[in-house]
């Protein structure tokens, strides 16, 4: 009989590289999806050092595959110049078949976006993103969603006073 493997204790979600917060006041997020992405060496090296923006990125459909188009991951400054990573460039999302079509089919409704929500490593040191189906909220949702969030923030204040 073979010794019983020890469990890690499940700490979530790895470290954070990047986070979209602008996407959820912009966009009504209705679905989220993980995915992989397709780095190069120089990619990773820059991220694990916390530098990215993927705040104007978003996701679209090239020849059946997905790809992370304008998200910025900035050139590693202590590789050489011929090793380093063009900052813009498209990096292909790595998600299964069934996912893939799911992505293909609310893409091509009317008014569905696929935006990232955040940039990070999981426990097993991998770059994931996490992606939001999103419709584009209007003005008169974004005062809508303003007015709660004020709301919430002076409820907390009275109960912390009064509590």
């Amino acid at each position: 009989m073979g010794k019983a493997k020890k469990k890690k204790a499940d700490t979530g979600k790895g470290k954070t590289v990047a986070v979209n917060r602008r996407a959820r006041y912009d966009y009504q997020i209705e679905d989220t999806l993980e995915a992989g992405l397709m780095l190069v060496g120089t990619e990773v090296k820059s991220l694990r050092s916390g530098k990215a923006s993927i705040l104007e990125a978003y996701a679209s459909e090239e020849n059946g595959e997905f790809f992370l188009i304008n998200a910025n991951i900035p050139i590693y400054e202590q590789a050489a110049n011929r090793f380093n990573h063009e900052p813009k460039r498209h990096r292909k999302l790595l998600v299964h078949k069934k996912e893939l079509a799911k992505m293909i089919g609310m893409c091509r409704r009317d008014g569905f976006t696929i935006v990232p929500l955040s940039l990070y490593f999981n426990d097993r040191g991998i770059a994931k993103i996490s992606l939001g189906f999103a419709r584009g909220k209007k003005a008169v949702d974004k005062r809508n969603t303003e007015k709660e969030r004020d709301w919430k923030r002076q409820q907390s204040r009275i109960l912390k006073d009064h509590g």
